[in-house]
């Protein structure tokens, strides 16, 4: 009875020795926390883990040294063996905590509620891929431990490691799916095709990546739907992503008016209206005429915005307001259809005459082929030329020295 007593004596003793060691190093990691991000976030998240692990590892050395009268027996066997399985418990959830502070610190430095955030989304990516690794790992290597901690199983295991090259085979036709979508999980997370936070335009649905896990992707839709996608999929479909190397993006507005409309005073009014908002980011305004058949003329406001959810609310008020001015200011130019009835010679008052043919040209006029400043069209009318933005995105499309191939007729 008297060991029995002394047994739990000196449990109680190492129990509490292993928690009074803790409480100091955690007082002193926290007073050095007030330096360290990193020593801060040790004292606040891998505390309690510390503490356990270590009150465990003391019980287990205080019962194995102060049971020495029963050596051999099954109660002393059966108590040390469920000890041992705790201290690995415990040791592994140590080790996890040590690895997410790190990587929680790691996350820190990246911020991403900030207007450049590409190169903060590829990293907290890659990181949060790293840590579902991680966590992964380390439950599988415990559990393998923990197992092997039996003899029957350790038998077992040596079975399992002869016929290992039939079980893979076996396991790999079978999990052919879900290895699949893990390594396109892996290869997402550092081929930098996809990060969290990217907005992409997927089976026709425009959102933003919301979830990105080593099996399926979560893509947060504009009207906060969430569509489920396995990661395979970024990586055998194509797929639209709005914010691969900027957030800034280009919309578009099209209209379809008659042919009296005034071209320059629509784009005057255009560029008058963007100016006013805080929507347009200030590179892109453009009207063009894209097409001319079918009775009306089509004409296309190209805008630029930050992101796209700016763009979005800018398309919009682009057609809200030019509808407006068409309808208040120029309504003549709304779509409608003509029926001619009366001479086809064109000799009434209200038909089109021919005009006058010009006359020669005097001393000194430019060569033909050649446009005079006069003539020029204004940068807000051309999408490749007149300011920077269109001559470098004109560059990019042609290529620095290469010429332009004349389109087909």
């Amino acid at each position: 009875m008297d060991s029995y007593l002394w047994t739990v004596v000196i449990a109680v003793g190492a129990a509490a020795f292993a928690l009074v060691v803790v409480e100091l190093v955690h007082r002193i990691v926290r007073r050095l926390g007030r330096r360290s991000v990193l020593l801060a976030e040790l004292s606040e998240h891998a505390h309690r883990p510390f503490q356990v692990a270590a009150t465990v590892v003391a019980l287990q050395f205080g019962i194995r040294f102060s049971t020495g009268y029963g050596v051999g027996t099954h109660w002393r066997r059966t108590l040390l063996h469920l000890l041992v399985l705790a201290v690995i418990a415990t040791v592994a959830w140590l080790v996890a905590s040590l690895l997410l502070v790190t990587e929680d610190t790691a996350l820190a430095r990246f911020r991403i509620d900030v207007p450049d955030n590409r190169q903060a989304r590829r990293i907290r990516t890659q990181i949060v891929m790293l840590r579902r690794i991680t966590i992964a790992v380390i439950v599988v290597l415990t559990v393998g431990v923990m197992l092997m901690t039996f003899p029957e199983v350790r038998g077992i295991g040596a079975s399992v490691l002869a016929s290992a090259g039939v079980i893979g085979a076996i396991a790999a036709l079978a999990a052919q799916s879900v290895l699949g979508n893990v390594f396109a999980g892996v290869q997402l997370a550092f081929s930098d095709a996809v990060r969290l936070d990217d907005v992409v335009v997927v089976e026709g649905e425009w959102g933003r990546i919301e979830e990105l896990t080593l099996s399926y992707v979560v893509v947060q839709i504009w009207d906060d739907r969430r569509l489920i996608l396995p990661t395979s999929y970024f990586t055998t479909k194509p797929f639209q992503n709005w914010t691969r190397t900027q957030a800034a993006v280009l919309g578009t507005a099209e209209f379809e008016v008659d042919w009296s409309v005034d071209v320059q005073a629509m784009r005057e009014e255009l560029r008058r209206l963007v100016e006013g908002t805080e929507l347009w980011d200030g590179r892109t305004c453009v009207l063009q005429v894209t097409d001319a058949v079918g009775g009306v003329v089509r004409l296309r406001a190209l805008v630029s915005a930050g992101d796209a959810p700016r763009l979005w609310d800018l398309r919009c008020l682009v057609r809200e307001h030019l509808v407006g001015w068409l309808r208040d200011q120029r309504p003549t130019a709304l779509p409608r259809l003509r029926t001619e009835v009366g001479d086809a010679s064109g000799r009434l008052p209200w038909q089109w005459t021919r005009p006058p043919a010009p006359t020669s040209a005097p001393s000194g006029r430019q060569p033909a082929g050649r446009r005079t400043t006069e003539h020029e069209p204004p940068d807000d009318a051309r999408l490749f030329g007149g300011d920077d933005d269109g001559e470098a995105r004109s560059s990019a499309f042609l290529g620095p020295d290469e010429p332009a191939e004349a389109p087909p007729r």
